[in-house]
């Protein structure tokens, strides 16, 4: 077994740019399959659950390696989101684990459902998802209690190497013994190569041609130059809470997708559901610290809770009376169009899917 997960790590280090883009592909193909088969949605959520861990582990891999080279230096400076989370999850491996865990059930919890849906009645499905809820919510929790800061989403690093970076591998792999090091330094890329054009021959009676106005050089220097942030400690780029204020909003907006399920299962029919989950998110943005211009990590995790209340739009009676209406409508006409007929008929195939499982649009 450890053997053959050698030779796949060997073959993922010596193919890591092919497989990256099969990944990307066979994600854009989950998005297109719900519809045009019998049980289409569960074979493209399968699809698309296994390529999340198979991603995930991949990271993980790609990190290990990048970690255990002293000599690497990567061409573009890693972003603060992967800065932030890996210093967390190397100092705590509680962190590691919980956030691991949590993106696993993340992955997976539609995959769920679909499971159950077939399998049991729509009560136990509602507790089915009460219980993913109930875990997720615990592991929230054990990640505030570790970093006593606002929980980033997502809570694991995202893939920031550059795959033409990475150090040569013959033979070697994580999981064996190391190898001798390379006899050769890795090939400079190619956009760093100098083409040694030579610079044409000005006589001294050419008038030289007119520099280029300051403001144009400082467009060009201001986002190469570092920043506050870029010389932070990791463990600083999001300030840890100074106020029963701060922890009441974060305890508020984790357990939002857990009222909501409950509510749920109690009330599918009403808007209560979705009138307290609302109240809810305005009340944990209302109480939440307005973070400075420096704190561009916690500023864009902010932006990204901001944005993700256009969600609201695909669920409960907001669904039903208003957005549903209108996108069956517009897929409609679309149908009638050539070309737009493809993304009508698409639209149309996911419209049954909303109305049918919990996780598409939950919060």
């Amino acid at each position: 077994m450890t053997a053959s997960l050698a030779r796949y790590e060997s073959f993922l280090l010596k193919n890591v740019s092919t497989i990256s883009t099969l990944e990307s592909s066979l994600r854009t193909l989950t998005w297109l399959l719900p519809g045009r088969f019998k049980d289409a949605e569960l074979a493209s959520e399968a699809l698309s659950a296994s390529l999340n861990m198979m991603s995930m582990y991949h990271d993980t891999l790609l990190a290990r390696i990048v970690q255990s080279d002293p000599k690497y230096r990567p061409l573009i400076p890693f972003s603060l989101h992967t800065r932030f989370t890996k210093a967390w999850a190397d100092k705590d491996s509680r962190y590691k684990w919980a956030a691991r865990l949590l993106e696993t059930i993340r992955f997976t919890e539609l995959l769920i459902e679909m499971g159950m849906r077939r399998k049991v009645s729509a009560k136990n499905r509602y507790r089915g998802i009460i219980i993913l809820e109930v875990i997720k919510a615990i592991l929230r929790f054990m990640l505030l209690r570790i970093t006593r800061r606002t929980t980033i989403s997502p809570p694991i690093p995202e893939r920031d190497i550059d795959p033409t970076t990475l150090p040569p591998s013959t033979e070697s792999s994580p999981t064996l013994a190391p190898s001798s090091p390379p006899s050769s330094l890795p090939a400079t890329p190619e956009h760093l190569k100098n083409n040694r054009v030579p610079l044409p021959q000005h006589s001294p009676s050419v008038v030289p041609p007119p520099p280029r106005s300051d403001v144009s050089i400082q467009e060009y220097l201001l986002p190469k130059a570092l920043t506050t942030t870029s010389v932070k400690p990791p463990l600083s780029l999001v300030r840890s809470f100074s106020s029963p204020q701060d922890w009441i909003s974060e305890v508020i907006y984790i357990l939002r997708p857990l009222v909501y399920a409950t509510m749920l299962f109690s009330d599918r029919r009403s808007n209560r559901p979705l009138i307290a989950v609302l109240a809810l998110e305005f009340i944990s943005r209302s109480l939440r610290r307005n973070a400075p211009p420096s704190a561009s990590l916690e500023r864009s995790e902010h932006a990204r809770r901001d944005r993700d209340l256009l969600w609201y739009l695909l669920r409960g009676t907001i669904w039903q009376s208003y957005t549903r209406p209108k996108i069956a409508s517009l897929a409609e006409n679309f149908s009638t169009t050539p070309i737009l007929g493809l993304f009508g008929t698409l639209i149309q195939d996911w419209i049954p899917l909303i109305d049918e499982y919990h996780y598409y649009t939950a919060p």
